[in-house]
């Protein structure tokens, strides 16, 4: 009796299961095919800061805001194969505010609440844990300080998590400071600066792209946000490794991997 009692103990103190991540969003986070380096999302890398065991299913798509998201058949597909034990990050803002493309502009505290409020809603029906993640900054700097990118945008989500008692990563916030720690100039290898003499297939025309980020960029933003999910109370927070090599400054592979068999220095 003693020995089944004994058994029965450490059965109820198993160690938790690693859970999936799911990740909606747009171009910041979504995942590119090698002809698109160094374009890289910060999706691509976040398994880096994860447990082994952590799976992430990336199903963030380019040029998407909440409305198209939704309105092609991405969101349906994703919430599909939402399980309890999941954990879905939302990133959305960045095409909701294109307010020239009635395809995809939705008001801040209009249709872009009310679509993340859905997500978080349909998101819980499954079982699994929201998580909302305010819009990445751009790299644009005002009288040498970086500047908001986003503004209601960012206010909605944040407005929205409170109301909704959702953890939330604040990747505006933080990435507006990684920005400023960084300075204009310093900062620009983290997003898609490149001229013809690089010789960078992908762009022989060269690039100038402040919203994208490139492999130092992808690997800096995932780290703030594995930096947060450290912090909030989801199943995940067991299993994130902030601190891992792969998110480090200087940590590249030119592919989305955790392993150093490339490294360059950075």
């Amino acid at each position: 009796m003693l020995a089944l009692a004994t058994l029965a103990g450490a059965c109820s103190h198993q160690a938790p299961q690693p859970p999936r991540v799911i990740i909606v969003g747009d171009s910041t986070a979504s995942a590119y095919g090698p002809e698109r380096y160094p374009r890289m999302g910060w999706g691509m890398v976040l398994a880096c800061g994860l447990s082994a065991g952590v799976t992430v299913d990336n199903r963030a798509v380019s040029g998407r805001s909440t409305k198209s998201f939704i309105d092609e058949g991405h969101w349906s597909r994703a919430i599909a194969q939402a399980r309890p034990g999941d954990v879905v990050l939302i990133q959305f803002g960045h095409n909701d505010e294109k307010v020239e493309d009635p395809t995809r502009f939705t008001q801040p505290a209009g249709a872009f609440t009310d679509n993340l409020q859905r997500f978080i809603e349909e998101v819980r029906a499954s079982g699994a844990s929201p998580v909302l993640v305010t819009p990445v900054a751009r790299r644009r700097f005002v009288d040498g300080r970086a500047a908001d990118s986003h503004g209601a945008y960012d206010d909605a989500v944040r407005a929205l998590a409170a109301a909704t008692r959702t953890p939330m990563v604040d990747l505006a916030s933080d990435s507006l400071a990684f920005l400023q720690s960084e300075g204009e100039e310093g900062s620009r290898r983290f997003y898609l600066h490149l001229e013809p003499a690089d010789g960078v297939a992908a762009y022989p025309q060269g690039v100038r792209d402040d919203t994208h980020f490139s492999e130092h960029g992808a690997r800096a933003i995932a780290r703030l946000v594995a930096k947060r999910l450290a912090t909030l109370a989801t199943p995940l927070r067991p299993f994130v490794r902030a601190r891992a090599r792969a998110l480090q400054p200087g940590f590249i592979t030119r592919a989305p991997s955790c392993d150093p068999v490339q490294k360059v220095p950075g």
